[in-house]
């Protein structure tokens, strides 16, 4: 068993980097996908007729929340380019956790976008203590399922770790 209480896998080290790479990849796919549907979404907001209804107050939240969007996309990019730039330089360790680093990074900053996006059409249909309210609720809930409920469950693997048969 290693220290995390997990119990080992009968691989290289390489193998083992190879694999958290390939998952790491995996996950990232995921999570790309809904950063550059908001962020295409985000992208053609300006240039419907009501846009033009919106306050000054709007605009700025519309401009921090595609600003988020966009960032996220970029750095939720970025492990796949860093890849390239090091490609069989040996050093797919050191991309792995820069990688791992950036895609925290760039699920938290689609998640901040996520939770403004929720108030910026809650104030637009409801007005603004809807919209803060909303804005509330789902950054509650992207707490608890972004960080909560996975330390819940790395708690969990830790002190109970799996056996197998």
């Amino acid at each position: 068993m290693n220290v995390e209480g997990a119990w080992e896998r009968n691989e290289t080290e390489a193998q083992r980097i190879d694999r958290n790479w390939i998952e790491l990849l995996q996950e990232l796919r995921m999570i790309q996908t809904g950063g550059q549907v908001l962020t295409g979404f985000l992208l053609v907001v300006p240039f419907q007729d009501r846009f033009a209804d919106i306050g000054g107050v709007g605009r700025a939240l519309y401009l921090v929340v595609l600003s988020l969007a966009l960032a996220s996309t970029v750095v939720l990019l970025a492990p796949v380019m860093i890849h390239r730039a090091v490609f069989r330089s040996h050093r797919k360790d050191r991309v792995l956790r820069l990688s791992a680093t950036l895609a925290r990074v760039g699920v938290a900053l689609l998640s901040i976008a996520m939770v403004g996006l929720v108030a910026l059409i809650f104030t637009l249909v409801l007005g603004v203590v809807p919209g803060v309210g909303a804005a509330v609720v789902t950054a509650f809930f992207v707490v608890v399922m972004l960080v909560v409920v996975p330390a819940r469950v790395l708690r969990h693997a830790v002190t109970n770790p799996y056996v197998p048969d």
